[in-house]
Parts: C-alpha cells; sequence; structure tokens
C-alpha cells in the first residue's frame, strides 16, 4: 500500500471512465457529519443539496459525471438497519440527484461473496482508496495502492454487489 493517499477531489477529478464506493458498516462517526446527523436525529431534517454541507460533494460529483464518469455507490447494510443507515437512506437522494447511482444490499444477501475488509472507492477499475474506520466508526487513516491484484478484487467485489443490490429507489427500509 502506498503512503501517499489522494483525497476525493484528486481521485474523481483523475477519473476517466468509473469511481464506484462500497461502503459495509452499519455505523460511520466521521467528524464533518456529526451535526448533520444529530440535526436528522432531533429534528428529522435533511440538509439541502446547496447546503454547505453537501455543496462540495454535489459539485464534485457534477463535475465528474459531466465527463461522462459513471458514479456508482453501493451499501451493505444488516436488518433491521441502523439509525445512522436509517440518516444514509434519508440523505441518498442528494447523491442521485447529484448524479451518483446507489443500491442497498441486506447484509444476509452478501454471504456468499468474497470482500475486502474494509470500504473502499475505485478509480477507473485500477485505484483503490480503502477507507479505514475504528471500531467506534471514527475514521482513521486510510490507504492507498494501484496494485492490479488488489484492483481486480474490488472491482469483482464491487461488481457481485451491485448485482445483487436493490437500486435506492426500491429499497425500503425494515
Amino acid at each position: 500500500m502506498s503512503q501517499t493517499v489522494p483525497d476525493f477531489t484528486e481521485l474523481l477529478d483523475g477519473a476517466r471512465h468509473s469511481a464506484v464506493h462500497l461502503e459495509m458498516r452499519d455505523v460511520y462517526a466521521v467528524e464533518e457529519e456529526t451535526a448533520t446527523v444529530d440535526a436528522w436525529r432531533r429534528e428529522g431534517t435533511v440538509p439541502a443539496a446547496d447546503s454547505a454541507f453537501w455543496r462540495p460533494w454535489v459539485e464534485l460529483v457534477k463535475r465528474t459525471t459531466a465527463r461522462g464518469v459513471t458514479m456508482r455507490r453501493a451499501r451493505i447494510v444488516s436488518e433491521p438497519v441502523s439509525p445512522y443507515i436509517r440518516f444514509e437512506h434519508a440523505i441518498t437522494p442528494v447523491n442521485v440527484a447529484a448524479g451518483e447511482q446507489v443500491r442497498w444490499l441486506p447484509r444476509a444477501h452478501a454471504s456468499g461473496l468474497a470482500l475486502p475488509g474494509n470500504d473502499f472507492w475505485l478509480i477507473d477499475e485500477r485505484a483503490v482508496r480503502f477507507n479505514i474506520f475504528a471500531g467506534d466508526g471514527r475514521a482513521v487513516t486510510p490507504q492507498f495502492t494501484e496494485e492490479a491484484a488488489v484492483a481486480r478484487l474490488c472491482t469483482q467485489a464491487f461488481t457481485a454487489v451491485w448485482e445483487r443490490a436493490v437500486p435506492h429507489d426500491q429499497y425500503t427500509l425494515t
């Protein structure tokens, strides 16, 4: 694994044809989301696409997809879903409106799949950024590689999940 880990802007700005993201945790405690998650829990509100919370991501996704890059996100989730997954589901329409395709796979349907040990972004089936999380959901130091065997594993894993997963507009929370 490389010591130099590109940030999301660099990764997506360098994508030529695809950027896929596999999420496999039921709880994330990402510092930048804390206030938004807390507001959603208290009030049930989700930030608008042009809010300070979303603006940088929405602009990056729109810029990326405008170049013809396909962006897909798949989430493997336990059912019944955690409160955090309910939050993610509530905000996902913004991801979709920005240009991401999103699918959900109940964990019970993932048992026969070979999956990497961590969430990842895979760019053009060649570059992988692993998002590493502590047990409590805090983000820790990510990893990056362009090793062909690792990229192939992630490509196969994402494809297998995507084929089994349910499109966002058809997935019902349990």
